[in-house]
């Protein structure tokens, strides 16, 4: 804004002196070419500004939709982190290992992007577990919510144990809890995926997946006949 303020300033002053000019017959043609020589020049700072411009624009449209805001959690070039610091030209994003990311603010307006806390900061999470067809799935169940429900870090609000895929090798189950916020559902997921594992391999050990192959012998050859030949 203070640059563009001394633009203004520095326009203003050449078409009032173009304009002095242009009044006296001895000097119009002095006057007419500072005009012209002003708006030539306009021109190409119009032209050389217009990425400024865009940018100057974006930022006053982020202000005003707010699609973001500070301490939201967002999902930005595949990277997870918190919103830091808004300006009219680029926003500060806190990634989860300490590291900032700088990203233009026209990046907002320009491309999709994901805003886990818009309205609030409750989400789902899902805990795939991938086990053998004799795992006992009601068991699974059972020792999912009793995990779910022992922890701090569950909202109350989901907890559930699906069969969402099946393969020539393995079943694939998953889990889905729910949490207050984003650092408490990765934790919570951690949690639930350690404890799965560890229940699978002490109290049902043949839920592990595993490979299971026919070894087929082949006809029975006489040695007789072999001799033979």
């Amino acid at each position: 804004m203070s640059l563009a303020r001394k633009i203004l300033n520095v326009f203003l002053v050449v078409l009032a002196v173009a304009g002095v000019l242009m009044t006296f017959d001895t000097v119009r043609q002095v006057g007419l070419s500072i005009l012209a020589s002003a708006g030539i020049a306009g021109v190409m700072i119009a032209f050389a500004a217009q990425k400024s411009i865009s940018t100057l624009i974006a930022g006053v449209q982020i202000a005003i939709t707010q699609p973001i805001s500070i301490d939201d959690v967002v999902i930005v070039e595949n990277q997870w982190g918190r919103i830091e610091e808004i300006s009219l030209t680029y926003v500060v994003v806190q990634i989860w290992d300490q590291r900032r990311l700088i990203v233009p603010i026209t990046w907002f307006i320009e491309r999709p992007f994901e805003n886990w806390t818009r309205k609030s900061q409750e989400l789902l999470g899902t805990v795939f577990i991938y086990a053998d067809y004799a795992i006992p799935i009601d068991s699974l169940r059972s020792e999912l919510e009793r995990v779910v429900r022992a922890s701090p870090l569950w909202d109350g609000r989901v907890v559930k144990l699906q069969v969402t895929n099946t393969t020539e090798k393995s079943v694939e189950l998953r889990g889905l809890v729910s949490a207050a916020n984003a650092s408490d559902l990765w934790e919570l997921r951690c949690l639930v995926r350690e404890a799965l594992v560890a229940f699978i391999r002490t109290d049902h050990p043949g839920g592990i997946p595993r490979v299971r192959m026919e070894m087929d012998q082949g006809p029975v050859v006489d040695e007789r006949s072999m001799e033979k030949l």
